[in-house]
């Protein structure tokens, strides 16, 4: 009895009680806000309109049209004839109208239908349309037949909609897309000078770890980590980080994974960008840039960017003209300047990495800028072994894998021709179905990276497979008979490359650092004994020893001109200077600076060397004919010859390996 008058008294309370709110109307609230879906702005609610107003007229002409029954304009005629037409409404190009029902039969005899003694309701009249043709006589048929007709004028509203509304909206809405592409293209110029940096997260997911074969790089970077890590320890002693770090090697060396790797350890956010992208046609557009980046960098402080081929914009100032050099040197001017106006210890690192450093402007690597050079060169062997267990992570290998023998026979190779190798080894397994990587997978990656993949397909003839054959045998031969030259692990006559019919591979027994002069002699040797081969079996001689005599001609000339092993010009150094530290072989066009004389004298001298040595080959296989023959006949019966097998036909041929325990 007391529940319903405690109620009304706390309704009563409710609404008396409090002071009543007002609604809100902030965006996203109350009526049109985010709680029914419907944003309330002006643009939307004429758009809505509009739209549904659309589409109520477009509903009812649709609905309308679906109510008429189309007509022949025949089939009206002969219904206005039987007199079944009752109404029609004259258009200018279609007529509609009703056709009288047709009454039941049961209706005509007068029997009742329903239980209720009622008569059953009449049929309503069917509504047609059919589209009017020339008829002058109309009219009066239709007076005569007693229709009742009417005219009918176009609908104002669809000839508004038609002729007015429909091309103002289009023109609208093609206005409006013109006016925002062109925004777009406003806003992309105005974009110019932003910078194109990528943010990278704070981790980048490697690590040092990550980076095997330069522990002395890494060492000096670490520095940078613990800097990055406990700048207070730093600050405390008075310490000051270098402001620039400058990545030097090779390609192919690591030097953009170790700048990776120096932000997953720190874990800082990572800017990272290429030199080229300073630069563009317009000047001081790459100087803007620059300003932008170490805004954002200073933003984000600490952390890390890296700037990868920074020889694109710190060449030289000064040493060509143009609009691209001037662009160039504002963007280096603008570099030089943030580098050098950081606050101490800003917690802002510059990496970079280059292999040109023999390019870059003198006052980019100054003390207080880029004062720190980190050499990241190629690995000797314990690097190699540690870079191939690296990229050997997560691949299926062998048990009998030997990934210190594949990085003895790699001398010189880099980072990337070493995940080259593991990658073309994985490929091969997986061509043979095989369910891991083998030594023999890792030693054929070796060749493929080394001599270029086996091109069988290459048909040589019996005479030209027969020279190809004393060619590499030749080579083989004389590097055995040298004491100083590389063991042999391979001969092969199956085309490889673009251009070699056949090889002689030679690896190593370990680095080499030094070479002294008979080492140097015996290379040469080694290298003219394939064309040796060919005089003393065949008497004649081809064009297969076009590349060893390039090679021999070109080690030859580094003996005089560089290391003084020549007879007659003297402990001088006739080369040019090397001006590509880390590309070698762009030397070919450098300007000489000495006299006719002595140039005479240098050919002279290279000529003289690669005389005796050629002599030499050709003595050496003239003495060991047989063991020329023999093997010479052993590598055309099966293409290719291992280390072992050689080694035993050059001994005795009653100790060569069986024919099915040769490479295929």
């Amino acid at each position: 009895m007391t529940e319903q008058p405690r109620r009304k008294a706390s309704k009563r309370n409710a609404s008396k009680g409090a002071p009543r709110r007002k609604l809100e109307t902030r965006p996203g609230a109350g009526p049109g806000g985010a709680g029914n879906g419907l944003p309330h702005s002006p643009r939307f609610l004429f758009g809505y309109l509009a739209v549904a107003f659309l589409a109520l007229w477009l509903w009812q002409d649709v609905a309308r049209s679906l109510a008429y029954k189309a007509l022949p304009y025949s089939e009206f005629k002969a219904a206005l004839v039987r007199g079944e037409v009752t109404k029609v409404s004259l258009g200018k190009d279609q007529i509609e109208g009703e056709l009288r029902a047709a009454a039941p039969a049961a209706a005509e005899k007068g029997v009742v239908t329903s239980r209720d003694d009622t008569p059953a309701a009449p049929a309503e009249p069917q509504l047609f349309r059919t589209v009017r043709v020339e008829d002058p006589n109309l009219v009066e048929e239709l007076v005569e037949h007693g229709v009742e007709f009417v005219g009918v004028r176009p609908s104002f509203l669809n000839q508004f909609l038609i002729a007015w509304a429909l091309p103002i909206a289009l023109l609208l809405v093609f206005w409006i897309f013109l006016s925002r592409r062109l925004m777009g293209a406003g806003s992309s110029v105005m974009s110019f000078g932003k910078s194109q940096a990528r943010l990278v997260a704070e981790r980048t997911g490697v690590t040092f770890d990550d980076v095997a074969g330069c522990d002395e790089a890494k060492l000096e970077l670490r520095e940078v980590v613990q800097f990055l890590r406990d700048a207070e320890r730093f600050r405390a002693l008075g310490a000051r980080i270098p402001k620039g770090v400058l990545l030097v090697g090779a390609p192919g060396t690591g030097k953009t994974l170790m700048a990776r790797a120096v932000a997953g350890e720190a874990g800082v956010p990572f800017f990272s960008l290429s030199g080229s992208e300073f630069v563009e046609m317009f000047v001081g557009v790459g100087a803007a840039r620059v300003r932008d980046l170490f805004e954002q960098a200073k933003r984000h402080a600490p952390c890390i960017v890296f700037i990868d081929e920074l020889d694109a914009i710190g060449r030289q100032r000064g040493v060509h003209m143009g609009v691209t050099n001037d662009e160039r040197e504002q963007t280096l001017n603008q570099l030089l300047v943030e580098m050098d106006g950081f606050e101490p210890n800003s917690g802002v690192i510059l990496l970079s990495a280059t292999n040109r450093p023999d390019v870059l402007d003198r006052a980019l690597l100054r003390p207080g800028r880029f004062d720190r050079q980190v050499v990241l060169d190629a690995p000797d062997v314990i690097g190699r072994e540690a870079i191939l267990r690296v990229h050997g992570r997560g691949k299926p290998l062998a048990g009998g894998v030997d990934l210190g023998a594949i990085a003895r026979g790699t001398p010189g190779f880099a980072g990337a021709d070493l995940a080259n190798v593991m990658n073309e080894a994985a490929l091969l397994a997986a061509r043979e179905g095989a369910s891991a990587i083998g030594q023999a997978h890792l030693e054929a990656a070796v060749e493929k990276v080394v001599a270029g993949p086996e091109r069988r397909s290459r048909r040589l003839n019996e005479e030209d497979k027969r020279r190809v054959a004393y060619h590499e045998v030749g080579h083989a031969l004389v590097a055995a008979r040298c004491a100083h030259a590389d063991p042999v692990h391979k001969i092969s006559i199956v085309p490889r490359g673009r251009a070699a019919l056949g090889y002689t591979l030679q690896l190593p027994a370990g680095d080499q650092f030094l070479l002294s002069q008979p080492a140097i002699l015996e290379r040469i040797q080694v290298m003219m004994g394939g064309r040796a081969a060919e005089e003393v079996v065949f008497g004649v001689v081809s064009t297969g020893a076009q590349d060893d005599l390039e090679r021999a001609t070109a080690l030859a000339r580094e003996m005089v001109t560089m290391y003084a092993m020549g007879k007659s010009l003297g402990l001088v150094h006739w080369a040019p200077p090397r001006s590509h530290v880390f590309l070698p072989g762009s030397e070919a066009y450098a300007p000489r600076d000495f006299s006719e004389q002595t140039a005479r004298e240098i050919d002279q001298e290279v000529k003289a060397i690669l005389d005796a040595a050629y002599a030499a080959a050709r003595a050496i296989l003239t003495r060991e004919r047989e063991a020329l023959e023999r093997i010479a006949q052993e590598l055309l019966q099966r293409e290719t010859l291992d280390a072992s097998t050689f080694r035993a036909l050059l001994a005795d041929p009653a100790e060569s390996a069986p024919a099915d325990t040769a490479t295929p």
